[in-house]
């Protein structure tokens, strides 16, 4: 089975609430299935952004169960596969020069094309909410997934802690995003 179809199918399965038809109709329209996961570290390949979502579901699917924190297992889905919705419509496919042995070749490349900039987790959120409503929990989980990499707490904001303080899954999706991206996505 494809990346997308996995995808697709925990998707339909488990997000039942109103407008999550719409949302994945959306998804399949743009370039979701289709984008990178990062310019060039973890998953900087067509169709990285759908595993590094699909790595992320099942690393936190395993720590909720292991952590025994009570959540519903639409909210681990939505968490885990929409946490960085951010990152559709956000990578342009570009060609350079690059010397392989010696010899110069042209060769693609990911640059960023943020046509929305509107912050990382925050903007995940902005998207999702134009099509389903997310819980408290949910909303602050994703918006605070990149955990101390987030600009707002790498600029100061004590915010972070509140909400890791007061959503244990918001605390699950940050080490299930790390998870993913150190244990299951490096080269």
């Amino acid at each position: 089975m494809s990346c997308k179809e996995d995808f697709c199918n925990i998707f339909q399965q488990t997000v039942t609430r109103k407008g999550a038809d719409k949302l994945l109709s959306w998804l399949e329209q743009g370039d979701f299935f289709t984008a990178p996961a990062s310019t060039r570290y973890h998953l900087a390949e067509d169709g990285g952004l759908c595993l590094h979502s699909l790595h992320v579901y099942d690393r936190l699917d395993k720590l909720v169960r292991s952590e025994c924190i009570e959540v519903s297992q639409e909210s681990v889905a939505i968490c885990g596969l929409l946490h960085d919705l951010c990152k559709t419509g956000f990578y342009k496919k570009e060609m350079r020069n690059i010397k392989v042995n010696g010899v110069w070749q042209e060769k693609p490349y990911f640059s960023i094309e943020d046509q929305f900039p509107y912050g990382h987790g925050e903007k995940s959120v902005f998207l999702i909410e134009r099509f389903l409503r997310l819980t408290t929990e949910e909303a602050m989980a994703i918006r605070w997934h990149m955990g101390g990499y987030d600009d707002a707490v790498r600029g100061g904001s004590y915010a972070i802690n509140g909400a890791y303080n007061q959503f244990p899954l918001a605390v699950c999706l940050h080490i299930a995003d790390v998870q993913a991206t150190y244990f299951d996505e490096r080269k």
